[in-house]
């Protein structure tokens, strides 16, 4: 499953690649967040379920182009490809870094976020994460996430679930997820995406 989820997030990231000109990175890799965002308004008009993306100032629109149960996965112009589980980022391509692949030990508690209103749960899980260009010195397989699930409910009615998460080697990280209080399906998430990146920001109901 990890080398299949891979290999497919290398070659839709590979699909759609601008001209010459267009927009790079300070290392050479090609903007593929700005071409997103610049062409996300055009290749919304024709789409079907579609996922709003925000990482720092840029905005972009990623169409679903592939499910399997609870598996998903979204493409944005330019070769952004987000795969989800649930409402769980578990591999991105075509970004400053890659989560290559998603591992949990156990259930996901996030699958349930009303429960985690009545007590806290705990969670592990690895993640193999890569720079752009896919240097095997930028790769690193393994990273253990150990995790702590707590919800709230706010004031204007959702349950507000907030991971915080020990890194070995890395920052603490913090995701945030805002579900419904009364289906417990989660319309909007904060997420860890990799090393020296903002949260990656997903509006899973951007019609609401």
């Amino acid at each position: 499953m990890r080398a299949f989820l891979l290999m497919t997030l290398l070659a839709l990231a590979g699909c759609d690649i601008p001209p010459p000109l267009a927009r790079f990175l300070p290392n050479g890799e090609p903007n593929r967040l700005a071409i997103a965002e610049a062409e996300s308004a055009e290749a919304e008009e024709d789409a079907g379920e579609v996922l709003r993306l925000a990482l720092g100032r840029r905005r972009a629109t990623a169409t679903l182009i592939q499910q399997q149960g609870t598996r998903r996965m979204w493409r944005a112009p330019g070769g952004v490809i987000v795969a989800t589980d649930g409402a769980r980022v578990v591999g991105t391509a075509g970004l400053p870094q890659m989560v290559m692949a998603t591992r949990f030990d156990g259930v996901d508690p996030l699958t349930d976020p009303r429960a985690l209103l009545a007590r806290s749960a705990e969670a592990r899980r690895l993640v193999d994460i890569s720079g752009a260009r896919r240097d095997p010195a930028s790769m690193r397989f393994g990273v253990s996430f150990d995790c702590r699930l707590r919800g709230a409910e706010t004031e204007d009615g959702f349950i507000l679930i907030e991971e915080r998460c020990r890194v070995p080697g890395f920052s603490p990280v913090v995701n945030r997820f805002w579900a419904d209080r009364e289906t417990g399906a989660v319309g909007y998430a904060e997420q860890w995406i990799g090393p020296g990146l903002g949260a990656l920001a997903l509006d899973f109901e951007p019609g609401q």
